[in-house]
């Protein structure tokens, strides 16, 4: 399936995702562009796949400045729908763009 021209409906974002994207400072804008933008990420275990975006950040999280925000999304296709398992969010700095790790980050 086609994740470039995918759009989210606010039923795609479970009540306990939406607390864990809140808990972790990640926006639906965010998953959205991870999505359609993101490589996949190395770390999805079998059945499931994952997208990884970095964001230019440049501000604190958790009273520390951050310069980027790499997010990752987790989600698998049930029955030819998009279910969206979850979100996690690292924050540092120079993380590596397509998928390399990075340098500095919490």
């Amino acid at each position: 399936m086609n994740l470039n021209k995918i759009e989210l409906l606010a039923t795609d974002f479970h009540p306990h995702l939406k607390a864990r994207m809140f808990q972790r400072g990640v926006t639906t804008e965010e998953v959205e562009t991870t999505l359609r933008d993101g490589w996949q990420a190395k770390d999805a275990k079998a059945g499931t796949a994952g997208k990884v975006f970095v964001f230019a950040h440049n501000g604190e999280w958790e009273g520390k400045k951050f310069a980027e925000k790499e997010v990752t999304v987790y989600y698998k296709f049930i029955r030819g729908k998009l279910v969206l398992l979850t979100v996690k969010a690292r924050y540092g700095d120079s993380f590596l763009k397509g998928g390399g790790g990075c340098a500095n980050r919490i």
